[in-house]
């Protein structure tokens, strides 16, 4: 299942908010479009928020109506920007972008500009089922036939090209006929554990057992977790990370109970100019998200403090998975190794 397709004259997104009840396709048409799905969560994932914003920003300059090449950089910098501001704390987004802007910085024609960006914009698809699939090679590795373990969010299919990054080890575990046992925290406030994982995991085969987020201690206890195993926003050039709201409660109970705590995440999360996690913008969401429910109000009207994301810092994290392979220690020193002929 395809979470982003590009058309000649639109892009198709799987629509996550009308997921588990409703598999729904969108087209969108324009930029705007494209900022709106990207803010409402229609998409979300961060390699799939850089996928969409990468198209987005390839259709947009399709419409420019210009043939001079100044007036277009101009316009592609005006609308690379308001991509740019849907949502400040996945770093794919600015890298994908930017991985654009770059692309036709030595263009000669505006109609080479826009093939060009239309190719890398594919490009960056195709790199990335390939990227998932190493990291789930990699993170498979560190696992054994019947271990459980835990997950928040939805870092999987849905929010990449393919196979996902902390959830690839499970659909390839279930190609290569090994057992591994997902326990998937349900991730208040909008429930991408609920909604996405339970029914990605469950619709690909994987036995998957649903938890609320507050069951995740009592549950590393009673079931034996092996390992948790998450996906990334931002990761900073120390190794601290950032990922749905969540994920460092996980990690100091995973730190408490001695199990492994591994984020997955591809080369384009890793942001070596944001020095630690302190750096990171945390993007702040609507109280309506707290304060209700599928459009039902769950609480008295009062002050509400809703972060969609928090900061693990590097000393929770066992491993970082990449597709270059597993880091662990000093990320400091690690992490720009990993980038050694590769385009950045």
């Amino acid at each position: 299942m395809k979470s982003v397709q590009w058309h000649d004259t639109h892009i198709t997104i799987l629509n996550q908010q009308a997921l588990p009840h409703k598999t729904e396709y969108l087209e969108l048409k324009n930029i705007k479009d494209v900022w709106d799905a990207i803010v409402a969560l229609k998409v979300r994932g961060a390699p799939a928020i850089g996928m969409t914003a990468a198209f987005g920003l390839a259709l947009a300059a399709k419409s420019y109506e210009t043939n001079d090449l100044a007036q277009f950089h101009a316009n592609l910098k005006r609308d690379r920007d308001y991509l740019a501001s849907s949502r400040p704390t996945a770093v794919n987004l600015f890298w994908a972008l930017d991985r654009l802007m770059k692309s036709v910085a030595n263009a000669t024609s505006v109609n080479e500009a826009k093939t060009t960006l239309i190719h890398e914009a594919i490009c960056i698809q195709v790199e990335d089922e390939d990227v998932c699939r190493r990291i789930g090679e990699h993170a498979l590795s560190l696992f054994q036939d019947g271990d459980r373990i835990m997950t928040i969010c939805n870092a999987g299919a849905i929010a990449t090209a393919r196979y996902g990054t902390a959830l690839a080890p499970f659909h390839l575990a279930k190609e290569k006929e090994m057992t591994l046992h997902a326990y998937a925290c349900e991730t208040r406030p909008v429930l991408q554990g609920a909604r996405l994982t339970a029914w990605e995991l469950s619709q690909a085969g994987v036995d998957v057992t649903l938890i609320t987020d507050n069951m995740a201690a009592q549950t590393m206890k009673a079931k034996r977790i092996s390992a948790v195993i998450v996906g990334a926003d931002r990761i900073a050039a120390n190794g601290d990370t950032a990922n749905k709201i969540g994920t460092l409660g996980l990690a100091i109970l995973a730190n408490a109970f001695n199990i492994p705590f591994y984020v997955a995440a591809p080369l384009s999360t890793i942001d070596l100019q944001t020095e630690t996690g302190d750096d990171i913008p945390i993007e702040e969401r609507a109280k309506e998200e707290v304060t209700h429910i599928a459009g039902v109000n769950i609480a008295p009207n009062v002050n509400v403090y809703n972060p969609a994301f928090d900061v693990t810092p590097h000393e929770l994290i066992t491993g970082i998975i990449t597709e270059k392979g597993i880091v662990s220690g000093d990320y400091k020193t690690k992490l720009p190794t990993l980038f050694e002929g590769v385009f950045t």
